[in-house]
């Protein structure tokens, strides 16, 4: 009886860490969206291109960046679906949205 407890126990744990690994991984996903869309609202508002594809290629893979210009402010978007390794489970969707003002001279 103790044997079957101790299984029982043992795959709860595992799913319990596995479940907590998820959750890690979603905070360290979106982390990464909202640094990506802040260096590219950033470098947009210097005017910097180069920066801007620098800044882009850190986004995480399969992510989306918009950027639009509006009334002297750059809003960047980034989005992205985190899918899970195990199949079957669902894709959950990230976005993180900066706002910065352009800078006066841009357009270098």
């Amino acid at each position: 009886m103790v044997t079957a407890e101790l299984a029982v126990a043992t795959l709860a744990a595992l799913a319990l860490l596995g479940m907590m690994l998820w959750g890690i991984f979603l905070v360290v996903v979106e982390l990464r969206c909202v640094d990506t869309a802040a260096a590219v609202a950033r470098q947009a508002a210097r005017g910097d291109a180069q920066g801007v594809r620098m800044a882009k290629a850190a986004a995480p893979a399969g992510a989306s960046v918009t950027t639009s210009t509006r009334a002297g402010v750059v809003t960047v978007t980034v989005r992205v679906r985190a899918r899970p390794i195990v199949e079957g489970l669902p894709s959950v969707p990230l976005a993180a949205q900066a706002r910065v003002a352009k800078e006066p001279g841009g357009d270098w």
